[in-house]
C-alpha cells in the first residue's frame, strides 16, 4: 500500500482547527487544514474577545473547565503578549442583583484558588471613593464593586497567529478550499477536496472535523458516517456602540433574565455581549435579532445611563452545545471529542469548546489519535511556542 499523503487532515480554519494543526506539526506530523472561506470566518471571529477562566461557570460546578482555562490563559499571556493582555474586570453589585457581595466574594475566592493564587488571580472590593472613576457606571442602588483580572484578545488575529505558527512548523493550509466528502478506506480516509474550481483526492491516515457549527453537516458527507452527537446551535449576539470605556471590562447582570453580560472596550468602540438564543436554520444564516439587540441596549443603558446606545454594528456567532431541554446557561462548555473508533481512531469530531482552551483541546486530539499515527521526531512544544501579531 502506498504511503498516505497526510498524517492528519483538518476540516475547519477556526481556532480549534488551527490549534490541532499547530499541535500536529509540533509533533512532526504532515498536516493539512481545509478552510472554506477565510481563517476565523465563523465563531472564532464572533466571540466576546476574552481569554478567561469563565467565572460564571463556577455556578454550574464546571471546576475542571475553569481550572484548565485559567492555566491556558497564563500560557497565552506569556506566549502571546502582543495578542492577549490582562485587563481589569469590574463586577457591580446593586440592591436588586441576584448575587450578594458575600456570594461574589466567595466566587472570586474560588476563582483565585483555581488560578493557583497567582498575582493575576488577585481581586479586591473597591472603596466608594473609587466608584466615580468607573466610566459613568450608575451608582443608583449600588452596594459594592469588585475588581479582578482576566484576559482580552483579538480572536481572529489570535487564530491567524496560531495558523502562522503551524505553517512555520511545516503545516499546510488550503484556503479557500472545501471539504466535498470522504470515504473510509484501509488505513485512513480518502478525502475529496474542492479548490480553484477543481476537485482532487487526498489520502489521510486521520481526519479531524473541527468545522464548528458545521460539524454535523461535514459528518454527513462521510461514507460510512462516523459517530456524532446531538447538538444545539446557540446564537450569541454582540453590539458595538460609539465611545470607548477607559477603565476595563464590566461584568453586569441583565434585568430581564439575570444573565451575565460583558461590556468592554473594543478598539475605539464599546462592545456588549452576549445573548443565548436557539438557532434552527443553517449556520451561515445566524444574525442578530431585534429582540437581542434591544436586550443588550437595555442592559447597557441601565448600567451606563449617560452614554449613547446608538448601535454602530451588530453581529452574531454560534456556540455548539450538547442537545438538552431548558436554557443554555447550565450546559457543559467543555469540548467533546467523538472518535469513529475509541481504540484506533481515524476520525475525530470536535464539538464545542472555548477560545481560551484551544491549545489544550488540540493536545487532547493528538493524544487520542496517537494509536493511529506513525511516530515522528518531536519538533516543538506548544506550551512554549510564541505567537506574533499579523
Amino acid at each position: 500500500m502506498s504511503e498516505p499523503d497526510l498524517d492528519i487532515l483538518v476540516i475547519g480554519g477556526g481556532i480549534h482547527g488551527v490549534g490541532v494543526a499547530q499541535a500536529a506539526a509540533a509533533r512532526g506530523h504532515r498536516v493539512l487544514v481545509l478552510e472554506r472561506t477565510t481563517l476565523a470566518a465563523g465563531t472564532s471571529s464572533r466571540s466576546s474577545k476574552l481569554v478567561h477562566g469563565g467565572l460564571r461557570y463556577l455556578e454550574s460546578f464546571q471546576l475542571r473547565l475553569v481550572r484548565e482555562s485559567l492555566a491556558e490563559r497564563e500560557l497565552l499571556l506569556s506566549n502571546a503578549p502582543d495578542l492577549v493582555r490582562l485587563v481589569p474586570f469590574f463586577i457591580p453589585v446593586y440592591e436588586d442583583t441576584t448575587r450578594s457581595p458575600l456570594e461574589i466574594r466567595a466566587g472570586l475566592s474560588l476563582y483565585a484558588l483555581l488560578g493557583g493564587l497567582s498575582a493575576h488571580a488577585r481581586f479586591t472590593e473597591l472603596e466608594r471613593a473609587q466608584w466615580d472613576d468607573l466610566d459613568g457606571l450608575s451608582r443608583a442602588g449600588l452596594r459594592a464593586v469588585f475588581r479582578y483580572f482576566d484576559g482580552q484578545t483579538d480572536d481572529a488575529a489570535l487564530c491567524r497567529a496560531v495558523m502562522r505558527s503551524a505553517v512555520e512548523l511545516g503545516a499546510q493550509l488550503a484556503c479557500p478550499a472545501s471539504f466535498v466528502g470522504a470515504e473510509r478506506a484501509a488505513g485512513g480516509y480518502r478525502v475529496i477536496v474542492g479548490e480553484g474550481g477543481r476537485e482532487r483526492t487526498v489520502f489521510a491516515r486521520t481526519v479531524v472535523n473541527a468545522a464548528g457549527p458545521w460539524v454535523e453537516r461535514v459528518r454527513e458527507r462521510v461514507l460510512p458516517p462516523p459517530p456524532g452527537m446531538a447538538i444545539d446551535l446557540v446564537g450569541g449576539t454582540h453590539i458595538e456602540l460609539p465611545g470607548r470605556l477607559e477603565r476595563g471590562v464590566y461584568y453586569s447582570e441583565a434585568r430581564a433574565d439575570r444573565r451575565a453580560v460583558f461590556t468592554m472596550p473594543w478598539k475605539d468602540r464599546t462592545l456588549i455581549g452576549t445573548t443565548e438564543a436557539a438557532h434552527e436554520g443553517p449556520p451561515d444564516e445566524v444574525a442578530p435579532s431585534a429582540g437581542e439587540i434591544a436586550y443588550l441596549r437595555e442592559t447597557f443603558a441601565r448600567h451606563f445611563p449617560d452614554r449613547s446606545t446608538e448601535v454602530v454594528d451588530a453581529w452574531a456567532g454560534l456556540r455548539v452545545l450538547p442537545a438538552a431541554d431548558g436554557t443554555a446557561f447550565s450546559r457543559p462548555r467543555d469540548t467533546r471529542l467523538v472518535p469513529d473508533d475509541p481504540a484506533f481512531p481515524r476520525w475525530i469530531g470536535v464539538y464545542g469548546g472555548k477560545l481560551t482552551g484551544y491549545r489544550s483541546t488540540a493536545e487532547k486530539v493528538l493524544d487520542r489519535l496517537r494509536p493511529s499515527l506513525p511516530v515522528r521526531p518531536l519538533v516543538a512544544d506548544t506550551r512554549r511556542l510564541r505567537l506574533a501579531t499579523d
